[in-house]
């Protein structure tokens, strides 16, 4: 394990000590180490496509003078030798880690495009992720299907649940109705790693989807002081009682069992493992940060989902 493994929000990278957690401190991570980072994750090259595996907490687009994949497109093509401009087909998230598909060809992009929203007409899922969460699902697999939409709280905006929208908020545009599939992998010391599809996209859609399972992802600072607890059994918060994104607050024998100290900040465990193509299926094993927690709590290691 790397410290160049994951980076932070604030771009500073983690220090990882044998054995013990990583600690939110230390040099900034630069562009040339981002770019080797990047190098160093191509997952599969061919033609016009390349795919990678991005780090967690690097944007795809940053703010101004935010470090970002997308302002390092340019120098990744030059260092990887590649005659033309590179697009981003598909990406997971700033928080997430995952596979990142690329094209050095507008006409693929827009291909490729196109069947990610043609399979999604037909009730495919071509994206699979990982998942580690603090909590176990009342049942092993299902489907999250509810309304999804911004809401404005105090000076920030938040994505919330809608459950019953009504057909005009959706014909609107004002809600997006949607689903996410999922199935437990494996359970230890109150927590799970799950498999998520989602068949619709929406900006934190699996964030939001898990904790209305009561199960927010491992280092979800931003929904999972949505699910509180009484006498050990967790509940949703209703959107207007939920405090304000801070860090996650995990008990004090998961902080144990995870080797953290009180002021770790954890990052997201929500990793895009696989996308179907229409000729090829890619895959990418999950970041060290990850398969670390998958170690220490006793969970299994994410198969690759059958094709």
């Amino acid at each position: 394990m790397t410290a160049a493994s994951v980076l932070t929000a604030s771009g500073r990278r983690p220090v990882y000590t044998p054995g013990g957690p990583a600690l939110w401190k230390g040099r900034p991570l630069g562009p040339e180490a981002v770019l080797g980072l990047l190098e160093a994750s191509v997952v599969h090259r061919e033609g016009a496509l390349l795919a990678l595996s991005k780090p967690a907490d690097l944007p795809v687009l940053g703010r101004p003078g935010e470090l970002s994949l997308t302002a390092l497109l340019p120098a990744l093509r030059r260092r990887l030798g590649l005659p033309a401009e590179l697009h981003v087909v598909k990406a997971p998230a700033r928080e997430c880690s995952g596979l990142v598909l690329l094209s050095a060809c507008p006409r693929v992009t827009e291909q490729l495009q196109r069947s990610f929203t043609a399979a999604r007409r037909r009730a495919q899922f071509p994206a699979t992720y990982s998942a580690v969460t603090v909590g176990i699902p009342a049942e092993a697999e299902g489907e999250i299907s509810v309304g999804l939409c911004w809401q404005q709280k105090g000076d920030a905006a938040a994505v919330v649940a809608v459950p019953s929208p009504g057909r005009r908020s959706v014909a609107r545009g004002e809600v997006k109705c949607t689903l996410t599939r999922y199935r437990l992998l494996g359970a230890a010391g109150g927590c799970a790693l799950l498999q998520l599809q989602p068949r619709t996209a929406f900006p934190e859609q699996l964030q939001v989807h898990l904790t209305l399972l009561l199960c927010p992802a491992l280092g979800d600072h931003r929904h999972a002081s949505r699910v509180g607890t009484v006498l050990g059994e967790p509940f949703l918060l209703p959107p207007q009682e939920t405090p304000t994104p801070c860090t996650q607050v995990l008990d004090a024998e998961l902080m144990s069992r995870l080797q953290l100290s009180p002021h770790h900040r954890l990052p997201l465990h929500l990793h895009l493992q696989q996308l179907v193509l229409p000729h090829t299926v890619l895959s990418a094993p999950p970041p060290p940060h990850f398969l670390r927690t998958l170690r220490l709590l006793g969970l299994p290691s994410p198969p690759l989902p059958p094709h």
